[in-house]
C-alpha cells in the first residue's frame, strides 16, 4: 500500500513508520516544515494549509497528529489548542481526501478510551456510550470530524487509544526516572483502573486497521487485561527492581494539575478491546508483566 501518515515523527508514528516500509509499504509523511523528498508532503493544520496533491494515489490514511494532552495545565486556552490540534485538523484532512479523484480507501483516524470517562470498576466497550467530560465530548467531536470520508466511501476507522507502553515517551516514558530512583508509588486511590497496550501491538493493530476490510468504526486499542494503579506500579517496581513506596495524594495532583488530574491519573476506565479479538487479532504482549519486560529489554532478567 502507499499511506500517507500524520504524526509521523510522534511516539507512535516513529514506531509505525519503519514496521510499514519493512512491509513493502509506500510512506508519505506530513510535515509541517519544508518537505525534504518526495515522500513528505507540506501541511500546516493550525493554517488550514495542506499540499493535496501529494496526497493523490494514497491507498490509505493514518492520522495520529494532536497536541500532548499531559503537556500542560488545561487552562481554556489549552484545551483550545487540544481541540484544534485533533479536530480542526481531521476536518481538514477529510476535506482534501474526499476532494482527491479517486479517494484513498482507508483513513485510520485516532481517539481514545477518554471517550468513555471515569467509569469506576464498571467494564466498557465498543457500544458504551460517551462521557460527558471534556475528554468524552472532544473525543466524538474528533470521531465525527471524519465523518464526511465515510460519507465518501472511505472506510474510516477509529482506534480509541489506551496508555501506550513505550519507554520512548508518553506515560511509561515519564514514570522511568522516578521509578528508577526509588521515588515510584501508588498514584491518589491506587484503585483506578489502567486500560493499556503495548507500543508493539498498537503498530500491530494499526497494520490490521490499514489492511482489514471488515474493520469499520471505532475499536478500543487496548491490552485484554487492564490493572488498577496499584497493580501497574508493583508490576513496574518488580521489572525494574526498585521499591515503590513513595505514593502521589490525590489532593496534590489536583492541586498542581487541576482537571486534567481527574481526567487522566485519577480517572478509572476497564476498557475491553471487543471488537479488535473479534477480528482474531493476537496480542504480542497481553499481559502487564510480559508487556513491560519487553518494552524495557529486561526479559532475560525474569528467566534468570
Amino acid at each position: 500500500m502507499r499511506v500517507a501518515v500524520t504524526g509521523a515523527s510522534g511516539l507512535i508514528g516513529s514506531a509505525l513508520v519503519p514496521y510499514l516500509t519493512a512491509g513493502g509499504h509506500e510512506v508519505r509523511r506530513l510535515v509541517r516544515r519544508a518537505p525534504r523528498d518526495e515522500n513528505e508532503i507540506r501541511w500546516s493544520p493550525a493554517q488550514g494549509e495542506i499540499d493535496g496533491s501529494g496526497l493523490e494515489g494514497v491507498d490509505g490514511v493514518v492520522h495520529l497528529s494532536g497536541e500532548n494532552l499531559a503537556g500542560g495545565r488545561w487552562t481554556d486556552a489549552r484545551k483550545a489548542r487540544i481541540r484544534d490540534s485533533r479536530v480542526g485538523s481531521t476536518q481538514l484532512l477529510t476535506r482534501t481526501l474526499v476532494s482527491l479523484n479517486p479517494p484513498p480507501k482507508v483513513l485510520v483516524s485516532m481517539s481514545a478510551v477518554g471517550y468513555y470517562g471515569s467509569q469506576g470498576d464498571a467494564w466498557v466497550d465498543e457500544s458504551s456510550p460517551a462521557d460527558d467530560d471534556f475528554l468524552g465530548g472532544l473525543c466524538v467531536d474528533w470521531e465525527t470530524a471524519a465523518a464526511s470520508a465515510a460519507d465518501a466511501g472511505v472506510r474510516v476507522v477509529h482506534p480509541r487509544l489506551g496508555v501506550v507502553l513505550s519507554p520512548a515517551g508518553g506515560a511509561l516514558g515519564k514514570m522511568l526516572l522516578p521509578f528508577r530512583a526509588g521515588l515510584g508509588g501508588v498514584v491518589g486511590p491506587g484503585t483506578q483502573h489502567m486500560s493499556w497496550v503495548a507500543i508493539d501491538d498498537v503498530v500491530g493493530a494499526l497494520h490490521l486497521a490499514l489492511t482489514s476490510e471488515s474493520l469499520e468504526g471505532p475499536f478500543n486499542l487496548v491490552a485484554p487485561e487492564p490493572v488498577t494503579n496499584r497493580e501497574f506500579t508493583k508490576t513496574l517496581g518488580r521489572v525494574l527492581g526498585r521499591p515503590t513506596v513513595a505514593p502521589v495524594p490525590a489532593f496534590a495532583l489536583r492541586l498542581a494539575l487541576g482537571e486534567m488530574a481527574d481526567a487522566t491519573l485519577l480517572a478509572s476506565t476497564r476498557v475491553r478491546p471487543r471488537r479488535l479479538q473479534e477480528t482474531g487479532y493476537v496480542f504480542r504482549l497481553p499481559t502487564l508483566e510480559s508487556a513491560l519486560r519487553h518494552v524495557l529489554g529486561r526479559e532475560d532478567l525474569q528467566r534468570a
